[in-house]
């Protein structure tokens, strides 16, 4: 089986993560903690590269056999899948011959078609020959637009010469491109717009081909652009990636600013808090039908007085209106909370509520 790294919340919805001829798993480094917050993730190694040993493989579908092999293995019936180059071929493949297994594709830096067979084939006859040490300068220009990372040049001397090899051979005989339509699932193609191994020409190729295929072109990046530039790749990923119920309606109800903060704060040791709000308040309570939107936030009010959360009490004034509430109203549901709250905790509520309206007419201004 493919060696393997899992990160993410157990429960969290799988993503499977490609590298690309030549790097480990750990190329997919820039992606990780932003990718783990909401999946469960999982980056292989390529047979013959970092951890996995060399198999018996001649071809991009015994490269996706593998990875649905270690699905299988992992109980996952379905999953979301991202490669880069060779990793996105394999990806493609999947979708395009298991159509249910692939939830969602994106395909960075990648192809439905490397080129002549003939190039393939010799690169793979020298790297038998010689190892992987030749190809080192050449793949340091073509991955890299800005510094190299020296880790993952490592990752390439480090790679088996079989297993290199068998992968060169399997990327000569591969051409997609009369499979691309048969690609279903909601893909992204991303390009670097200075890559020399798989032009943006490549990535065009690939999202005329897949039926409604989303396709983003990143400046200043080679063929490891999510390397060049993880910040672009990192929000694409994230933008094409399916959102849970949960953190939509935490997103309709507190807005993107603040859930943006939240997110960009959270740490190892409150990750597990942030996906335990999200999936129970907010994907479990937020979203039954029983209340709408507006009963809920006063009750939400409610609560937050009694307790005298006022930080929290601030928050949920700015949800209140974005559910629909009037100020009137709030004021109203503060009253009664004087009553069956006290005095003196409505006091201190009305004193953030009009901080809040404040600064909320200010803004609109």
């Amino acid at each position: 089986m493919l060696q393997h790294r899992l990160d993410g919340p157990e429960h969290g919805s799988p993503i499977i993560l490609g590298p690309s001829l030549g790097t480990s798993a750990r190329v997919w480094e820039p992606q990780l903690t932003a990718l783990a917050r909401r999946f469960r993730v999982v980056r292989f190694d390529l047979p013959g590269h970092g951890g996995s040993p060399v198999q018996d493989v001649s071809s991009v579908d015994d490269l996706a056999g593998l990875v649905l092999e270690l699905a299988d293995a992992l109980g996952l019936d379905a999953f979301h899948y991202a490669g880069i180059s060779l990793g996105g071929a394999i990806g493609a493949t999947l979708a395009a011959r298991r159509p249910g297994r692939v939830l969602s594709l994106a395909m960075i830096c990648s192809s439905a078609r490397f080129g002549e067979p003939d190039g393939w084939r010799e690169r793979a006859a020298l790297v038998r020959d010689r190892g992987t040490g030749p190809l080192i300068e050449a793949s340091a220009e073509r991955w890299f637009a800005g510094p190299a990372v020296q880790s993952l040049l490592d990752d390439l001397a480090a790679a088996d010469p079989a297993g290199y090899a068998a992968c060169c051979d399997a990327l000569a005989r591969f051409d997609l491109r009369s499979d691309l339509a048969r690609i279903t699932a909601p893909t992204l193609v991303l390009a670097g717009r200075d890559d020399p191994a798989t032009p943006p020409a490549h990535a065009r190729q690939l999202a005329d081909g897949i039926p409604g295929a989303a396709l983003v072109e990143v400046s200043k990046a080679a063929h490891l652009a999510n390397v060049d530039r993880p910040g672009q790749v990192t929000s694409a990923l994230l933008a094409h990636l399916p959102v849970t119920p949960g953190m939509r309606v935490r997103r309709e109800v507190l807005g993107d600013a603040h859930v943006d903060r939240a997110v960009s704060r959270t740490t190892g040791f409150t990750r597990d808090f942030q996906d335990l709000i999200t999936r129970y308040a907010w994907g479990e309570i937020w979203t039954r039908p029983g209340l709408d939107r507006r009963t809920r936030s006063c009750v939400t009010l409610t609560a937050l007085v009694a307790h005298g959360h006022l930080d929290e009490l601030a928050l949920h004034v700015r949800a209140a209106l974005r559910n629909g509430l009037t100020p009137d109203e709030i004021g109203e549901v503060l009253l009664q909370s004087a009553i069956y709250c006290g005095v003196p905790a409505a006091n201190a509520a009305f004193g953030v509520a009009q901080r809040v309206l404040s600064e909320m007419s200010a803004e609109n201004a």
